[in-house]
């Protein structure tokens, strides 16, 4: 594998990327389920699972920020 294409491979796979995808993910979920509240009639197992997975993505956003830039000790 040529050396450029290792590095975009690399880029691909990389922790930031991963954070980035994993923050537009949410964004789009708290879109959709603004959407949803706001165009009754609800269905609440739909918008219980959205939320659901909206927390599981603000979980893993927080974890990974944190192995990002572990804070240092005071």
């Amino acid at each position: 594998m040529a050396p450029r294409l290792k590095t975009l491979d690399i880029n691909l796979h990389s922790p930031e990327r991963r954070l980035i995808e994993l923050r537009m993910e949410h964004a789009d979920l708290d879109a959709l389920i603004d959407g949803a509240v706001e165009q009754p009639p609800t269905d609440e197992l739909m918008l219980r699972r959205l939320k659901k997975r909206r927390l599981a993505l603000r979980d893993q956003i927080a974890r990974l920020e944190l192995a990002l830039d572990p804070k240092e000790p005071a």
